[in-house]
């Protein structure tokens, strides 16, 4: 994470140096800034946005967003934090045999937290980043509804051990916002939460760019002797969303 603080940016000059980064996604399901603004995501604690929950931007995307760029626009006198963990991190602490067990696993991520449950994406439980080559853990508790290799009680006991063991308060960091800072960071490898501890108004615009195919870290077929099988929704106990 990147922060750059009292930088006062209008509309133009954040889409301006977002696009540095690369090419802007088209949020379907949040608050746009207005219509000369497509790419211009607006977060009103007001009106309910507050992210409180911790979570890496737009995953039920095939393709999620490589970078996220927040405009600090209005904050309270206190509060209204960020948390941001290393997923680099959360994956090397965790044992041997459960890295093994995770490299042969994908995840279903689903919009369901905007209704729309019919937005999914499959991805894998741990990816490799293209740029640096570590792995990393690529689940989050907002979007993340299932491993599908497992059945649906090995999935969520899976699933909620990963989702504490990611976040943990030695994995992550925290920043005070000041309006007119502008913030950036890889959505890859972190995941973040907005702190919900304030009183008024927090506003923040976003941009996020759009992002690459998360792909496996390993050739499972080399790392394991086994090969997970995939659970249909009826074995499973579950239904699809």
């Amino acid at each position: 994470m990147l922060f750059f603080p009292e930088q006062q940016l209008t509309p133009d000059e954040h889409r301006s140096f977002a696009l540095r980064f690369g090419e802007p996604e088209i949020h379907p399901f949040v608050p746009k800034l207005d219509d000369g603004h497509p790419d211009i995501d607006v977060f009103r604690a007001a009106s309910g946005f507050i992210a409180d929950i911790w979570h890496a931007d737009v995953t039920f995307n095939p393709s999620p967003p490589v970078w996220s760029v927040l405009n600090a626009l209005e904050m309270p006198a206190a509060g209204g934090d960020t948390l941001w963990a290393n997923q680099y991190l959360a994956y090397e602490r965790l044992s041997q045999p459960l890295r093994e067990l995770l490299g042969g696993l994908t995840a279903l991520h689903t919009a369901a937290n905007y209704a729309h449950p019919e937005q999914q994406a499959e991805h894998p439980v741990v990816c490799r980043h293209p740029e640096t080559e570590r792995p990393f853990l690529f689940v989050n508790r907002q979007f993340t509804r299932r491993i599908l290799q497992l059945s649906r009680d090995e999935s969520a006991a899976l699933l909620e051990f990963l989702f504490t063991h990611s976040t943990h308060p030695d994995l992550s960091c925290r920043y005070s916002w000041r309006p007119g800072t502008v913030g950036i960071w890889d959505n890859r490898c972190t995941q973040h939460c907005a702190v919900n501890d304030y009183e008024g108004e927090r506003v923040i615009s976003r941009v996020t760019l759009l992002g690459d195919d998360p792909q496996p870290a390993f050739d499972t077929g080399r790392l394991h002797a086994f090969e997970p099988r995939r659970i249909s929704a009826a074995t499973a106990g579950f239904d699809r969303n």
